[in-house]
């Protein structure tokens, strides 16, 4: 199944600026120890640890806050994103047996063009050195549906659990594809699409609706809270509300996003046009946070100095 258009654009430039610094960290041993894709949604990436080692002082001053990462525009949120990504791996210390995943949602063929499996090892995964043995991938077209949630949730627990979950949202504030109403204790499942996610997903499919998959297989809210950690990607105007009742309005399962509120270590990452309904109080707050946010992604790490 299709990403949204901000938040798949907004995932692949991360990816893009990953891919420039694998000098740094791909190269170094990503691949050879096992990129390990256990984990998926609409617009996610999982990882797992035992409990990562190197973390800097900045790192230990963050981890039990909810941070909102405001940068002034797309390529930007998109460049700390990646580079903070990147640290994470690299403080990870993957090795032979200890495996940094990253999830992907499917729902169609794995060769049609439009499938995410396609997508994302055009994209991403041919440019870089994973074993390709060691990406598992939703299979939406399994004949027992139910069965491949179950056997997906019991690889993520065979896996130690999630470590950084990182994702983006629809206008509608949907996680992954847990659409407005969805139960946000729910486990990864086969779910219908709302009307507006197939609207947005309709250009992909040269806007022929009928073409568009209406059901998708999908982690739940419940499985994501479960990650240690939690990064969400969120720019453009037309996700501005959608932030708004993610960071400053109550929990509601009609926007699944804000159930994040509760999570001990959520980091938002935007950009200014995503800010348009916070109250002025709330951007100036986290804009004042900046100094230690970038603490996190300065210096940025090499696999070797990682070691």
């Amino acid at each position: 199944m299709r990403r949204i258009r901000g938040t798949r654009r907004g995932l692949l430039c991360a990816w893009v600026y990953i891919r420039v610094l694998r000098l740094r960290a791909t190269r170094a041993g990503w691949g050879r120890s096992g990129l390990v894709g256990v984990g998926c949604s609409s617009c996610s990436s999982v990882g797992r640890a035992s409990g990562s080692t190197g973390l800097n002082l900045s790192w230990k001053l963050c981890v039990t806050i909810m941070r909102l990462v405001i940068l002034d525009n797309y390529d930007l949120a998109s460049e700390w994103a990646a580079k903070y990504i990147c640290n994470r791996i690299i403080q990870f210390r993957p090795g032979q047996d200890r495996y940094f995943t990253l999830g992907l949602p499917t729902g169609l063929p794995r060769n049609h063009p439009e499938s995410y499996h396609s997508y994302m090892w055009n994209n991403f995964f041919k440019h870089i050195d994973i074993d390709p043995n060691n990406a598992h991938i939703l299979d939406g077209n399994a004949t027992d549906l139910q069965a491949e949630c179950d056997a997906f949730e019991k690889k993520i627990k065979e896996a130690g659990g999630i470590d950084l979950f990182v994702g983006g949202i629809g206008p509608d504030g949907h996680i992954a594809f847990n659409e407005p109403g969805s139960s946000l204790v729910s486990r990864t499942r086969l779910k219908t699409l709302a009307m507006d996610t197939i609207l947005a997903n309709a250009k992909y499919f040269d806007g022929d609706l009928s073409k568009v998959p209406t059901m998708a297989l999908t982690v739940g809210v419940g499985t994501v809270m479960d990650a240690r950690e939690v990064m969400i990607l969120i720019t453009g105007a037309h996700k501005a509300f959608a932030l708004y009742k993610a960071i400053e309005e109550g929990v509601n399962h009609m926007w699944t996003v804000s159930a994040f509120q509760q999570h001990p270590r959520t980091i938002f990452v935007c950009d200014e046009d995503a800010t348009l309904e916070l109250r002025v109080k709330t951007v100036k707050y986290f804009k004042g946070l900046m100094h230690v946010h970038n603490k996190l992604v300065d210096p940025l790490y090499s696999m070797k100095e990682g070691n």
